[in-house]
């Protein structure tokens, strides 16, 4: 997974506010969904599937953009938009 993370430039742990800025520069989508953070980001690939999906935790009970995520999951698969890639993310939410 961190090479993954590394090749997406995503966070091993951060906050909601720090992840949101950070994508929504390159067409990333981020859901707070529960005690998870949910997030469709994108990555160009040729092939037309760009998008990736991703899940943070929070690790403490603070629940706000100050609060601290973790790094949880990377779908190995990419999709073609980011509905799916969120639902892939939602799946993983448990």
């Amino acid at each position: 997974m961190k090479n993954t993370a590394n090749t997406y430039r995503l966070p091993q742990a951060t906050t909601p506010e720090n992840l949101e800025m950070r994508m929504m520069h390159d067409s990333g989508t981020v859901l707070n969904f529960g005690n998870y953070i949910l997030v469709a980001g994108y990555y160009y690939n040729p092939n037309g599937r760009s998008y990736y999906g991703a899940l943070y935790r929070f690790t403490t009970a603070d629940h706000t953009c100050e609060g601290e995520i973790k790094l949880v999951s990377i779908s190995e698969d990419t999709f073609t938009d980011n509905g799916h890639a969120i639902a892939w993310a939602m799946s993983k939410a448990k």
